[in-house]
């Protein structure tokens, strides 16, 4: 391929101009460009744009797949979900599931962080350790939490025994059912936003801190007048990051844990959408909850930018 370097001696050679063999590698470079980005580009047309878009037209759709009648019905499923008990209890399932996992995710996440950070013997081995539930399997995390959190035989209420407090019923009970699921996510994504706390701890200079002190700043004035205000842009990040994982990906773990249940106490929006597509076939029904979910996530992140992103710089 013909690079720019080439062309004054190549239109010396053939007495071309230097500006039409000029064209010329233009049009090359861009034939191999459009050849590169290809398959990226058949990639996001057929796995992402085109589910999208079709999506959105089944929204307004009843269709059963596994018939070939498509029936317009105009709002009728966005109507629907309004009146759905169920898919109201969803909601408010979600926003609990969220809300607690993003305080306990900012919560330890920070704390982990600011230990880390200060330079002791060992941190890069704790890092790895921190970091490595994240990289676990959802499937395999539910299993392994429910196996230690099993109410008659799991480790965790045979501790609780030896103490003489009493055990509750973990996944199996609707009083503990959404603290199971919302402490074991926490539990996996607490590593990865210890090390993006971490990050943001140490790009913070140290010298304003070392000024602080001198001044005569305690510890905790330091964290709260210095280091906690410029993690703002990284508290941002992880909410924002933290509210799409956990209404978007928390399917596997809840699915494995609880299947929604018991009596619905941890059927979420985006396991309540698997229900309605896979089990009851209803596709334009779950389409309406795929966009309604989207909407949820959109406005949600939008208030966080409004309300936190006053605080950055940006």
């Amino acid at each position: 391929m013909l690079g720019r370097s080439d062309v004054p001696a190549l239109a010396a050679a053939t007495g071309r101009s230097s500006g039409g063999l000029l064209a010329a590698v233009r049009n090359e470079q861009a034939r191999y460009g459009y050849l590169f980005i290809l398959p990226t580009l058949f990639y996001f047309f057929v796995f992402i744009a085109f589910p999208l878009l079709f999506s959105f037209y089944l929204s307004f759709h009843s269709w059963n797949p596994l018939s070939d009648q498509r029936t317009f019905i105009g709002l009728d499923n966005y109507a629907e979900l309004l009146r759905s008990e169920s898919f109201l209890g969803s909601v408010v399932n979600t926003l609990t599931f969220t809300a607690g996992v993003i305080a306990l995710t900012v919560v330890f996440s920070l704390l982990l962080a600011t230990a880390l950070n200060q330079g002791l013997r060992g941190t890069g081995f704790f890092r790895g350790v921190f970091y490595s539930p994240i990289v676990t399997s959802f499937v395999a995390t539910g299993l392994v939490w429910l196996w230690l959190l099993d109410p008659g035989y799991g480790a965790v209420n045979y501790a609780i025994g030896l103490v003489g407090l009493p055990r509750p019923g973990w996944a199996s009970d609707p009083a503990w059912s959404m603290p199971t699921v919302v402490l074991t996510f926490a539990w996996r994504e607490v590593g990865y936003f210890t090390i993006v706390y971490l990050a943001g701890l140490q790009g913070i200079p140290e010298s304003l801190k070392e000024a602080a002190r001198i001044d005569g700043a305690t510890p905790w004035q330091v964290f709260r007048r210095i280091t906690f205000p410029l993690l703002m842009p990284t508290t941002l990040f992880v909410i924002v990051l933290g509210l799409i994982r956990a209404t978007q990906i928390s399917f596997g773990l809840i699915y494995v844990m609880t299947g929604g249940g018991p009596v619905g106490t941890t059927n979420v929006m985006v396991l309540y959408l698997y229900q309605q597509a896979f089990q009851f076939f209803r596709m334009g029904y779950a389409s309406a909850v795929a966009y309604v979910l989207f909407a949820f996530i959109f406005v949600a992140t939008l208030i966080q930018f409004r309300v936190l992103g006053r605080r950055t710089d940006f």
